[in-house]
C-alpha cells in the first residue's frame, strides 16, 4: 500500500493537467531548462564534450570513475522535443504527488529513483547479453528514469485516474502497464534503439522498491547508530546482570 494514502486515490476522473507547478517542480524544471539553454548556445564541439562528460556513459562510470554522471545525466537532454515531453510528463505526474508527499519527500523520491535507475543501468550494461551490452558505451541522457518512477507512483496512488494515451483515455494503472511493456520490448532490441528504454524500466523497478519499503528506504547511518546502541545496551545488561522481563527466579514477574 502507498505510504501516504489520499482521499483522492482510486477515484476515476479526467482533466487536463494537475494544476499549477509545485515548488520542487519549479526548481527541477528550471534547472533542466537552464542546462538545456546553456548547452544550446554553446559551439557544437563544446556541446558534444559536455554531453560526454555529463551524460551517463557506463564505460566512463566503471573505468574512469565518473560517478557524477549517475546524477548529472538527469539534467541533459538530446533536443527540444526530448526536454519538452519530459518536462510535460514531470508536471503531469509530479505535481499531485508532491502535494501528497510534501516537497522534501518528493525530492528524495525523485533523486533516489533517477540515480538508482542510473546505477542499475550501469550494472546491467556489464551483463553478457547483447541487448544490455550495448548500454556500456552509449551515452544516456534525460530525466526519464525518474519520470518513469513518477508514472509508477502515480499509478499506485491513483490507479483509476484517466490518462489520455494518444486519443484514448485509459486508467493510470493500464497506462503504466502499457508503457512498461513498450519499453520492455524496445529494450530487447540489439539495434541501439532501446538503450534509453532499459533505464526507463530501471526507474520503474527502483520506484517500486522505494514505495514498497524495500532496501532503498533504509537510512544507512541510522541503521549503524541503531546497531551500535543495541550493542552498547547489550553490554551494559551483561555488566550489571540485567535481564529483560525480570530474573528467572522472580516469584512475581509483574514486580520490578
Amino acid at each position: 500500500m502507498p505510504r501516504y494514502p489520499s482521499r483522492y486515490a482510486g477515484t476515476s476522473s479526467f482533466s487536463f493537467g494537475p494544476g499549477p507547478v509545485s515548488t520542487a517542480l519549479k526548481a527541477i524544471i528550471g534547472a533542466n531548462i537552464a542546462v538545456f539553454l546553456a548547452m544550446w548556445v554553446m559551439p557544437a564541439d563544446l556541446e558534444r564534450i559536455l554531453t560526454e562528460i555529463l551524460g551517463l556513459v557506463p564505460f566512463h562510470v566503471v573505468r574512469n570513475m565518473w560517478i557524477w554522471q549517475l546524477a548529472t545525466y538527469m539534467f541533459v537532454h538530446a533536443g527540444t522535443f526530448h526536454i519538452l515531453f519530459n518536462m510535460l510528463a514531470l508536471w503531469m505526474f509530479g505535481t499531485e504527488l508532491e502535494r501528497i508527499w510534501g516537497t522534501r519527500y518528493f525530492l528524495k523520491f525523485y533523486f533516489v529513483t533517477g540515480i538508482g535507475a542510473g546505477v542499475l543501468t550501469v550494472l546491467l550494461s556489464m551483463l553478457p547479453f547483447a541487448p544490455l551490452r550495448q548500454l556500456y558505451g552509449n551515452n544516456i541522457v534525460g530525466a526519464s528514469g525518474a519520470i518513469y518512477g513518477l508514472i509508477l507512483a502515480y499509478a499506485l496512488y491513483f490507479p483509476n485516474r484517466l490518462i489520455l494515451l494518444i486519443l484514448f483515455p485509459v486508467p493510470a494503472k493500464i497506462f503504466a502497464v502499457i508503457m512498461g511493456a513498450m519499453n520492455f520490448v524496445a529494450s530487447t532490441s540489439t539495434t541501439g534503439g532501446g538503450v534509453a528504454s532499459a533505464t526507463h524500466l530501471c526507474g520503474f523497478l527502483v520506484a517500486y522498491l522505494f514505495l514498497k519499503g524495500g532496501p532503498l528506504r533504509l537510512n544507512p547511518w541510522a541503521e549503524v547508530k541503531y546497531r551500535y546502541v543495541k550493542w552498547k545496551i547489550g553490554r551494559l545488561r551483561k555488566k550489571f546482570d540485567v535481564h529483560s522481563g525480570g530474573r528467572g527466579d522472580d516469584w512475581d514477574r509483574r514486580v520490578h
